[in-house]
């Protein structure tokens, strides 16, 4: 597929989720207000049929104890004077409420007021008329009720109830027609914007599949041409090991060659040691004898004089550089050793508390750090899945050149720390040493290559091995120094690490 195809379709595909994302915000945030208009306006219906009901229940309760009051006037039963004063003493709560539910409305506010006063001053009349009952004049009780309903105080509350239920009559009719118009134009927006995300999801998907088609066939296309190069790389691949695996073999059997007359050279150094003091002893005693000097005394060797004394420094010292030579032959035979041993061992993962482990190693260079005035800080660190004998020998070595390479009379401050990152383990260790010139951070990773000046004991394989273990380990290692301001080396390794990877390339 062409580049400007694949980038016309990327950014076909991106315009058209964009496009479906802002339909679906607006149609949510459409859906949202009028739903929300929706559930006020039926609130608004219901708090109509509340306040049409309460003025209902207000006139019931009225005419409640009207005929309450008259039964009790007609039979003077306790039943009926109780049935009435119950209707009176839930009169007034019914007409707060009722205020409280036409308080939005100061039409109806006027016409409770009135409905009120009529109301108040029935229940007024009420109260004499069981306060002449009280005393005994009936008549006179009897009397008030008739003059009560030769008055207008009835029509005034019926014409005035009248008007409040025509007003929340008008308003319920009002707001019902604005709740169904607000549940149609949601019902609208929704089904629009359904048919909408409906459309975009079919047109998605048919831009999916057609792009799973295109990228099948790309693919289809890429095993065919990497065909070839996959037999081409295993081949190369199995060559390298084969040739890793006889360099090794080489190394180790060029080591264990080299040991041999290596010893026997040991040996013959060591004769020879032995052999000068009886050599030279004879060489002075035949001077004396050639010079008629007398004889040493008893007990006392002989003393080598002038050439003699000088030919028997220059042979001392001559035994003193090969037994120097051999010795460094003998070291750096052993660290070929270790080397091919080392990559010939077979890595175990485990989980590794590495602050656990760190905090060990550090113990163990204790000495040496209190020798040089220095503090090994080991901030917490993460565990990981890893070879703990090879993590052992990396930090080991690390901390250990640390302490090594510090400035003279500058107490050192080393301080291993980590981080992780996208499943790998960053360990950093730094120190404020002598530091390292830029231009060797390369060299002092070669095998046998060492930097700076050379008043430390060591053969330069430290780091190269260090750095073949993190390799094997599935991680990567580098350093940041400069002369004079320390170093810090870094170490990437995987969090989890799979042994069968990378023990099969060794």
């Amino acid at each position: 597929m062409a580049p400007e195809i694949r980038h016309r379709r990327t950014l076909g595909q991106i315009l058209l989720l964009s496009a479906g994302f802002v339909v679906l915000v607006i149609i949510s945030t459409a859906s949202a207000l009028l739903v929300n208009k929706a559930r006020s306006d039926s609130a608004w219906v219901v708090h109509t049929i509340e306040a049409e009901n309460q003025i209902n229940a207000v006139l019931l309760e009225v005419r409640r104890a009207e005929s309450g009051a008259r039964a009790y006037l007609l039979t003077l039963s306790p039943d009926f004077l109780r049935d009435h004063e119950a209707a009176v003493a839930a009169i007034r709560p019914l007409l707060d409420k009722l205020a409280t539910l036409v308080a939005d409305n100061q039409a109806q506010l006027e016409n409770l007021a009135k409905l009120r006063s009529v109301i108040e001053m029935r229940l007024a009349q009420f109260d004499r008329e069981k306060s002449l009952v009280a005393a005994g004049d009936l008549p006179g009780a009897v009397a008030l009720v008739r003059d009560v309903g030769s008055t207008d105080s009835s029509t005034t509350m019926r014409i005035t109830a009248e008007a409040m239920r025509g007003e929340e009559e008008r308003l319920l009719a009002l707001r019902t027609t604005n709740a169904d118009k607000s549940q149609q134009l949601a019902t609208i927006v929704t089904v629009t914007g359904s048919t909408l995300v409906v459309v975009l999801a079919v047109i998605s998907v048919l831009l999916v599949r057609r792009s799973t088609r295109a990228r099948d066939e790309a693919e289809a296309q890429l095993r065919d041409s990497n065909l070839n190069l996959e037999s081409t790389v295993d081949e190369r691949t199995a060559d390298l090991r084969e040739a890793n695996e006889e360099i090794q073999r080489f190394a180790y059997i060029v080591s264990h060659d080299l040991r041999s007359p290596l010893v026997n050279i040991m040996g013959f150094t060591s004769e020879l040691e032995e052999l000068r003091n009886d050599i030279f002893r004879r060489i002075a005693t035949l001077a004396r004898v050639a010079s008629d000097a007398p004889p040493p005394a008893e007990g006392t060797e002989p003393e080598l004089e002038g050439a003699d004394r000088q030919l028997s420094e220059d042979f001392s010292e001559a035994l003193g550089f090969i037994k120097s030579s051999i010795a460094k032959m003998d070291r750096l035979i052993t660290a070929i050793l270790n080397l091919t041993r080392e990559g010939r061992r077979e890595f175990v993962p485990a989980r590794i508390d590495t602050r656990e482990l760190i905090e060990g190693i550090v113990s163990t260079l204790a000495h040496q750090a209190a020798e040089t005035d220095t503090t090994v800080r080991v901030e917490p660190l993460p565990a990981i899945v890893s070879d703990r004998l090879a993590l052992e020998q990396i930090f080991s070595n690390l901390i250990d050149n640390a302490i090594k390479y510090l400035k003279p009379g500058v107490p050192g401050d080393i301080a291993v720390r980590a981080r992780t990152k996208l499943g790998f383990a960053i360990f950093e260790i730094t120190d404020n040493g002598r530091g390292i010139d830029p231009r060797d951070h390369q060299r002092i990773f070669d095998l046998f290559r060492r930097a700076g000046t050379q008043d430390r004991p060591g053969q330069g394989i430290g780091l190269a091995h260090v750095r073949a273990l993190v390799r094997r380990l599935g991680g990567t290692m580098s350093v940041a120094s400069e002369l004079d301001q320390g170093s810090t080396f870094t170490i990437t390794l995987p969090i989890n690490w799979n042994a069968s990877n990378r023990n099969s390339d060794r």
